[in-house]
């Protein structure tokens, strides 16, 4: 199964927004390109082994979604990106249009959270993917109490926007990883999967 994943990070890493994933001139010029940043703003509050801080936030769907409501059912990837409408979280999340069957394959839901308000991620979304295509994962707005989400997890910025981080969580609700990425940089697609495949054999 990891081979799979090596083949769709070479996939993802070979392409950008705008790339495979189809997104038109108009949502490519309407990108924010912020410069390079501080790659690390924040000091972690949670630990591997802890329980992982439930929360309930608004989706783009209209939805609430909880992480407890995956309590016991399924493992939970949380990825935090900086903010809607900049280039690296604008290819990132598309990315994991690719892999969705090895979510599924591992028993795992993706809920991705930024501190931007709901209509800001409704169109950011909805411009994201080639034509009809959504991400098949919600996208949870974090924005109000502002950050309150990522600062419970230790990874809201002093400006205001959270790390570019992953937590994968498993069934039980305790948290198994933490990867704090360089807010520049993409994390890679087999960092997840690794850690899944894990959790598949220690259970």
């Amino acid at each position: 199964m990891l081979g799979l994943s090596l083949v769709a990070f070479f996939l993802w890493s070979s392409t950008s927004y705008g790339g495979s994933y189809g997104a038109s001139a108009a949502f490519k010029d309407n990108i924010y390109n912020p410069g390079t940043l501080k790659p690390i703003d924040s000091v972690l509050k949670v630990k591997v082994g802890e329980r992982a801080p439930d929360f309930t936030l608004p989706a783009v769907s209209g939805e609430h979604i909880s992480l407890s409501q995956h309590s016991g059912k399924k493992n939970v990837v949380l990825s935090f990106v900086p903010a809607a409408w900049t280039p690296v979280c604008s290819d990132q999340w598309p990315g994991y249009n690719i892999v969705q069957e090895m979510f599924e394959q591992y028993d795992a839901v993706l809920l991705g959270i930024t501190v931007d308000n709901v209509p800001t991620l409704f169109a950011w979304t909805n411009q994201m993917c080639q034509g009809d295509r959504r991400l098949w994962f919600p996208v949870l707005s974090d924005f109000w109490p502002h950050g309150a989400v990522a600062d419970a997890y230790g990874v809201l910025r002093s400006d205001g926007v959270s790390e570019r981080a992953l937590f994968i969580i498993d069934k039980k609700g305790a948290i198994r990883y933490i990867h704090v990425e360089d807010i520049n940089k993409r994390p890679h697609l087999e960092i997840i999967f690794k850690e899944l495949e894990k959790i598949e054999r220690q259970g």
